[in-house]
């Protein structure tokens, strides 16, 4: 099962991910909730987690500047972009997310992007 680190400024949305993923066997090694504090505790994390959940609107760093930060540091985890805002799809691909979604993303969806994903390596 794939290790996730979330980083979203909505804390609801921690729990609901946190617990759909654990459902599915899947473990939360981390949170953030904004961009700032999304590189600062990737750095942190050893091992890396497999999968990203990355928002883009965030306080003092938005996810493409996090994204591109944490691919500075390493590239081994998978970053899977969820915004409300699809018109940063692009920028986001660019900056080196693997995936892009749109908010608000059906639980089945996210569970498939997770596997083809992790089975990607």
């Amino acid at each position: 099962m794939a290790s996730i680190f979330i980083v979203d400024d909505e804390e609801n949305l921690h729990g609901v991910y946190k617990a759909l993923f654990e459902l599915r066997g899947h473990k939360v090694i981390g949170c953030a909730f904004d961009g700032d504090e999304a590189v600062q505790t990737f750095l942190q994390l050893n091992p890396k987690p497999d999968i990203i959940i990355m928002d883009h609107r965030m306080p003092r760093m938005d996810g493409i500047s996090a994204t591109k930060m944490i691919h500075e540091i390493s590239r081994k985890s998978k970053i899977v972009f969820i915004s409300a805002d699809e018109t940063v799809r692009e920028a986001a691909l660019e900056a080196g997310a693997d995936m892009f979604q749109v908010k608000p993303v059906r639980a089945s969806a996210l569970f498939e992007i997770i596997t083809k994903l992790t089975k990607a390596g």
